[in-house]
């Protein structure tokens, strides 16, 4: 089995909050994200890359990439936001679908509930009660349903920080409630951490669900810092609390061997979440990145 290697745009600092503005033209991105050794990408946030597949397709085909999936962040604790969210789902699954896409990543809407925002990384137990669980996952539910019977494409749900899914305990409420069959986990192995668990034991706990990696490190020195000092999720990851691979907890070897136990043959998105003037840097880093993958085998 094999775990084949791939960037987004997220690590040039292409986030889908508004407040943040893309420092690149996106055929820069395209260009070093390939010139550093990845052949697969996320789409990243609608309308940064060409949502027209005859401009899309030729762009990642000169350069060797292979669109995987896209990141799409809905509300489903307001019920109210589903429609909207679900039409945006269903808007991005017809694109992926269009470029032979294997997944759409849901997620919830994070970072934009000042509670959840200021308590990242410090929360236990659960925000939503057991009837908002219910309803959040009968959203999730619904959106993976009417994307695989339109577009035939099965959805991973990935936990974020900031969100009303962070902990281990939150992921598990929803998985216990979503569809097992259409609803697999998008492991982000950083978010995992910060968020108080350890990524091998969720690959252990959840087996064969887990259906997409994506790989992030986490500073256990910054995550402490963070901790006493209540900085906000953004304060933390400005200040660096998501490390280059290998310079964090996150144990990539044991990772891989678990993945690689599972039976695990797909793809592991690099994500390196930074907040950074130096234009420069991301370049730099998602080669470090990838050349301590390598050193991994992959």
């Amino acid at each position: 089995m094999t775990i084949r290697i791939a960037s987004a745009p997220v690590s040039w600092g292409i986030y889908e909050f508004e407040d943040i503005a893309p420092k690149y033209p996106y055929q820069r991105v395209l260009d070093e994200i390939a010139d550093t050794g990845y052949t697969g990408i996320d789409l990243g946030p609608w309308g940064y890359l060409p949502t027209d597949p005859a401009v899309l397709r030729p762009e990642l085909d000169q350069r060797g990439l292979t669109l995987l999936s896209a990141y799409v962040p809905i509300n489903f604790a307001d019920p109210a936001a589903l429609e909207a969210g679900e039409a945006q789902a269903l808007r991005t699954a017809s694109l992926l679908a269009k470029m032979q896409a294997i997944t759409v990543v849901l997620a919830d809407d994070s970072g934009k509930v000042p509670e959840l925002v200021q308590r990242a990384g410090r929360r236990v137990g659960s925000i939503l009660s057991r009837d908002q669980w219910d309803v959040y996952a009968a959203g999730v539910n619904r959106v993976a349903r009417r994307i695989f019977d339109e577009y035939g494409l099965k959805v991973v749900f990935h936990h974020h920080c900031a969100g009303y899914v962070e902990t281990p305990e939150e992921t598990r409420h929803l998985m216990d409630r979503a569809d097992a069959d259409l609803v697999g986990l998008c492991l982000d192995t950083g978010h995992w951490h910060y968020g108080g668990g350890d990524a091998v034991k969720a690959i252990d706990e959840y087996g064969t669900r887990v259906r997409y990696l994506h790989f992030k490190d986490c500073d256990p020195g910054i995550r402490q810092l963070a901790i006493e000092e209540k900085m906000d999720y953004f304060a933390a990851m400005a200040a660096g609390v998501f490390c280059e691979l290998g310079q964090g907890e996150v144990d990539f070897p044991g990772v891989i061997a678990s993945a690689n136990r599972l039976g695990y043959d797909g793809w592991a998105v690099v994500e390196q979440d930074v907040l950074t003037d130096d234009l420069d840097t991301p370049k730099q880093s998602a080669r470090r990145n990838r050349d301590y993958l390598k050193s991994l085998g992959l």
